[in-house]
C-alpha cells in the first residue's frame, strides 16, 4: 500500500490565458492505480489545471483503493486528511467506483465521488466542485455487465476504461522523476475467484492494442524511463479478446524490450494456471525481458485452491518452477498466498509449507482470510477464528522469511545487472529479481559516480535479509 503526493508543473501543462486552477493528487494502493493517476494528472494538465502541492491547492483528487478493509480504511483516513486541509475533496478510485453514492453519504467531506466514467471529463467536473456546483455521485453497477460476454467483442466498444483507447498523444503526465515506470497492458479479469471481489468493479478482461502500449512504451523512454513494469488485473490473459493466437504477450515482451531507451522489461501479475511455456521461456531468455515471474499460486493444497475457484496443487506448481529453473537458474519467482481460507485444514497448511519449500521462491506475501464484501468465500461455512488465521500467518510467515533470506544468500557470489534508483547517500538499486518495493533491494558499495538509471554489473558479496549487498564491476551500456 503506498500514498503518493503530486506536485510541481509538468511538460504536458498547456498555458492558458487565465491563471490556472490549482490540484494536488494522492494515490493509494497498487502500480494500477498509479497508472490511472498519471492519466489523470495529463488530462487536468492539458486542460489547463496546475498540479501542486495540497497546502496549496484549490482540489485535492483522492486515487482510492478498494480491495481489503485495510486499503479501504487507509483511502477514508487519507480523504479525511485533504479535507483537513481546506481544500475541495474529490474521491475517484475503485473504492469511488465500488461504493458511489454510498461512500459519498457517508462521507459528506467530500465534493463529489466520481466512477471510472467520469475519468475523461474530470477537468470539467474539478471545475463544477470549485464553483459549488452539486455534482452527481456515481452510482456504481457490476462493470462485467459493461462489456460483451464474447472476449473477442470488446475491441469495438466505446465503454471509459482508465488507461485506454488514448489518441495520437499519450494523455499522461509522470509524477516522479523515477527511472522505472508502470505501463499498463490490460484492464479487468474474467476469473472468478471466490476471495476476490475486483472484477466487479474493474470489469471484464480487455487488453490494449499493442500499437497505443509501444506509443506509451516510446513516450515513458523519451520521458525517463529506463524500466518498464508492466501491470494488468491478469497478464497472462493478455491478447485473448484480439480473436487470433495464444502468443499476444511473449510478442509484445519483444517488441517492448526493443524500444530505444529502454533497458528492462518486466511483466507482472502472471496466473500460473495460463502461463505457457512458451511465455515461460520468453520471460526467461529474451534479453532485454527480467527473467521474473511473478506468479499468483495463493496457495498449495489442491482441495483449498478449488475452494478459491483456481486451478493447480503443489506438484503442479512445483513443476512450473522447475520448468523456469530450467531455462533461468538463477531467475525471479514471487508470489502472494492466503492463509485461513474457510475450510484449511491442517494437511492443506502442511502442503503449503511442501510448496514453499520447494519452490525457494525469492518473495512471498503471505495473508490471512478476511471476509470481502460481495465475494462467495464470504457466505462459505468451515471459517477459521480470528487467532486461528492469526497463528497460521505467523506460522508460515517465519517459514517464508527463512526460505527468502535462504534464497538471498544463495545469490552471494553472483553477478546481477542492477539499475540505480537512487544515488546519493546510499547507492540503491534493484536487480532483475527485484520489483519495484515488494522485493527486497541491492545496496551499492562503492558506488560514488554511478548515477540514477544507471544498469550496473555487480557481484553479490553478502545478504541482509532479502537485500544485497553488491559491489559494482561496470556500468553497462
Amino acid at each position: 500500500m503506498s500514498e503518493t503526493p503530486f506536485a510541481g508543473s509538468y511538460p504536458d501543462s498547456v498555458s492558458s490565458p487565465t491563471a490556472k486552477r490549482r490540484v494536488a493528487m494522492f494515490t493509494l494502493g497498487c502500480a494500477r492505480n498509479e497508472v490511472d493517476s498519471e492519466e489523470l494528472a495529463g488530462r487536468l494538465t492539458g486542460s489547463g489545471w496546475e498540479l501542486s502541492e495540497a497546502d496549496n491547492a484549490e482540489v485535492i483528487v483522492v486515487n482510492t483503493c478498494g480491495f481489503v478493509e485495510q486499503a479501504k480504511k487507509d483511502s477514508v483516513d487519507t480523504l479525511l486528511a485533504a479535507a483537513d486541509t481546506g481544500a475541495k475533496v474529490v474521491a475517484v478510485g475503485c473504492m469511488a467506483e465500488r461504493y458511489g453514492k454510498e461512500l459519498a453519504e457517508s462521507m459528506p467531506e467530500a465534493s463529489a465521488v466520481l466512477g471510472f466514467d467520469e475519468y475523461p471529463e474530470l477537468a470539467a467536473r474539478l471545475d463544477e466542485v470549485v464553483h459549488g456546483k452539486q455534482v452527481e455521485s456515481h452510482v456504481p453497477v457490476d462493470r462485467r455487465t459493461l462489456l460483451p460476454i464474447s472476449p473477442v467483442q470488446r475491441q469495438d466498444t466505446d465503454l471509459a476504461v482508465p488507461g485506454h483507447g488514448w489518441g495520437p498523444r499519450v494523455m499522461r503526465t509522470r509524477l516522479d522523476d523515477s527511472p522505472v515506470a508502470a505501463l499498463k497492458i490490460a484492464s479487468g479479469c474474467d476469473r472468478r475467484c471466490t476471495f476476490c471481489a475486483i472484477p466487479s468493479f474493474r470489469g471484464a478482461f480487455v487488453s490494449r492494442t499493442p500499437e497505443e502500449i509501444l506509443g506509451e512504451a516510446a513516450w515513458l523512454a523519451e520521458n525517463g524511463a529506463r524500466e518498464l513494469f508492466l501491470v494488468s488485473e491478469n497478464s497472462t490473459s493478455y491478447g485473448k479478446d484480439f480473436g487470433r493466437g495464444m502468443d499476444h504477450l511473449e510478442k509484445l515482451l519483444a517488441r517492448l524490450a526493443a524500444v530505444d531507451g529502454i533497458k528492462r522489461v518486466r511483466v507482472s501479475y502472471l496466473q500460473p494456471a495460463e502461463t505457457r511455456p512458451g511465455l515461460v521461456k520468453t520471460i526467461a531468455t529474451t534479453p532485454g525481458v527480467a527473467d521474473y515471474f511473478d506468479l499468483s499460486f495463493q496457495h498449495g493444497s489442491g482441495q483449498v485452491l478449488r475452494r478459491m475457484r483456481r486451478f493447480g496443487d503443489c506438484d503442479s506448481f512445483l513443476g512450473l518452477t522447475e520448468q523456469i529453473r530450467a531455462l533461468s537458474p538463477n531467475a525471479g519467482i514471487r508470489t502472494n498466498v492466503i492463509v485461513g481460507f474457510p475450510g484449511e485444514t491442517e494437511e492443506d497448511l502442511r502442503e503449503l509449507e511442501r510448496f514453499l519449500v520447494g519452490a525457494r521462491m525469492d518473495a512471498v506475501g503471505v495473508f490471512g482470510y478476511s471476509d470481502e464484501e460481495g465475494t462467495e468465500a464470504a457466505g462459505f461455512d468451515d471459517k477459521h477464528d480470528e487467532d486461528t488465521v492469526t497463528e497460521r500467518v505467523a506460522r508460515i510467515s517465519a517459514l517464508v522469511e527463512q526460505l527468502t533470506m535462504e534464497r538471498a544468500e544463495d545469490r552471494v557470489g553472483d553477478e546481477v545487472i542492477v539499475m540505480v534508483e537512487q544515488a546519493d547517500d546510499e547507492v540503491i538499486g534493484r536487480a532483475a529479481h527485484q520489483a519495484p518495493e515488494v522485493d527486497g533491494e541491492c545496496v551499492i558499495e562503492d558506488g560514488d559516480g554511478l548515477a540514477v538509471g544507471d544498469f550496473v554489473r555487480c557481484r553479490v558479496e553478502s545478504a541482509e535479509g532479502v537485500d544485497l549487498i553488491v559491489r559494482p564491476l561496470e556500468v553497462v551500456t
